[in-house]
């Protein structure tokens, strides 16, 4: 057995060991660094987690899959992706997370994603562990029939590996309704079983009326905890919104319901600023400009005057009161950061997957920013997913009233948690600390229920 000491490592050696076991994962680590920095206080005198090797086992992913996906193009050309699923951990539920098809996907950005997803399922309180998948496969640009062609292919491999009481994927970056289906499709096809082994399907077919809308409202649903939480709110508060897909959309709609003003939304060529505000008709033309003319967010400015363009560049540097990163990964860095805090930023909410770097987080931390960290923020979506794979199996079905109310606590019951592990006891809460340890402790807590294995 193992002397205490051993099993006591401090946090340089842990980290030391995560960059050995996982050599130039750059996203990984960044990950598994911000979460072990908060856990290692936290377990530091509970002895049953040192013995266990709990947050070692979660360091490590249950599994990665990988495989090669061959598709035929418009013109007969064979071509040939990568794919991957990364089942992280299953110690609370079946694992649960996403399908990103996008060019950037590569393993180290998944097991990111599957690691952040474990923490940020388990914030939820429902029975879902963490995993995530996805293909550097690039749906921009390909015809709908190429894309119907790959999904396809990518589902004759995957859908051995998942099942609703195993592993059940959802959408994510470049997987919408239309990719859904086409995976559904043929996993139905293969299997000759209809189940919900997929979330975000049509309303047709099982899918959850508040599904599109949750992760974009649940972030705006956290923030508005965080303002309420200090006396304040959403109401007459400016915003600047990163992205225009359906988190940054949807989270553009709920800031103007609450009152707020909405300033940017942005794509991969830059972002738009109107000062009169991106108000619910114009939120409308940009939803439809993305999902059905699969258009460029530049495109805005010829339609709506006294708008601008800037092109390749992002809007952090627009005033305002609030911001959320809704893109991508480390897409809001520290010098971006210091620029929102001297233009008097109140608060951050994340409706991406670790859109702050490190250093980001820094510097809203050191300024006492309120700053929700995307496991806890952009919650929502998952949550959602998670009331789907309940109404599947009872196959039934809930009404968009009782969704929303369902999501409205659900995100309360998640702001409560990360208040409970967070508050300084000065009136500042450390969000990303309280989101870190709530969602460890009850994976760690299940793993230590299980026995060593």
């Amino acid at each position: 057995m193992a002397s205490i000491y051993e099993r006591h490592v401090d946090f340089p050696t842990f980290m030391e060991g995560v960059k050995k076991r996982n050599a130039g994962q750059t996203e990984f680590i960044q990950a598994v660094q911000e979460v072990a920095q908060d856990i290692f206080d936290f377990i530091e005198d509970k002895e049953e987690y040192h013995e266990a090797q709990i947050l070692r086992r979660i360091a490590e992913p249950d599994r990665v899959v990988s495989f090669r996906v061959c598709w035929e193009d418009d013109n007969h050309n064979v071509r040939v992706q990568r794919g991957w699923r990364v089942q992280n951990n299953n110690a609370i539920g079946p694992y649960k997370g996403g399908i990103r098809f996008h060019p950037s996907v590569n393993e180290s950005v998944l097991k990111f994603l599957a690691f952040e997803q474990t923490f940020k399922n388990s914030l939820t309180g429902l029975p879902m562990g963490g995993g995530k998948g996805g293909s550097n496969f690039n749906p921009k640009g390909k015809s709908d029939s190429e894309v119907m062609r790959f999904c396809q292919s990518f589902m004759t491999e995957l859908y051995r590996h998942i099942g609703p009481d195993t592993d059940v994927p959802a959408g994510d970056i470049g997987v919408g309704g239309r990719e859904i289906g086409y995976m559904f499709g043929q996993y139905k096809r293969i299997t000759n079983r209809w189940e919900g082994v997929l979330t975000g399907k049509g309303i047709e077919y099982g899918g959850s009326q508040m599904r599109p809308e949750a992760t974009g409202y649940g972030a705006v649903y956290f923030l508005q905890n965080m303002l309420e939480h200090k006396g304040d709110s959403v109401d007459g508060k400016t915003a600047v919104i990163s992205g225009s897909g359906n988190v940054a959309t949807h989270a553009a709609e709920k800031i103007t319901q609450l009152g707020g003003k909405v300033l940017t939304l942005s794509d991969s060529g830059g972002f738009i600023h109107d000062p009169d505000g991106i108000d619910q008709e114009k939120i409308d033309w940009i939803k439809h400009l993305k999902n059905v003319k699969r258009g460029r967010i530049s495109e805005y400015c010829d339609h709506y005057t006294g708008s601008t363009f800037h092109e390749g560049k992002r809007p952090w540097s627009v005033d305002c009161d609030l911001a959320l990163p809704c893109a991508t990964q480390n897409e809001l860095n520290e010098d971006e950061a210091k620029e929102l805090v001297s233009n008097g930023v109140k608060a951050v909410s994340e409706g991406a997957n670790m859109p702050t770097t490190l250093e980001g987080v820094h510097v809203f931390h050191d300024a006492k920013v309120m700053y929700a960290p995307g496991k806890a923020a952009n919650a929502g979506g998952v949550a959602v997913s998670g009331l789907e794979m309940s109404q599947n199996a009872e196959r039934i079905s809930w009404n968009h009233e009782r969704l929303g109310d369902m999501l409205t606590e659900l995100m309360q019951g998640i702001h409560e948690k990360c208040v409970e592990y967070g508050d300084q006891g000065d009136g500042h809460v450390d969000y990303v600390k309280g989101a870190n340890i709530a969602g460890f402790k009850k994976v760690a807590d299940a793993m230590l229920a299980f026995g060593v294995v």
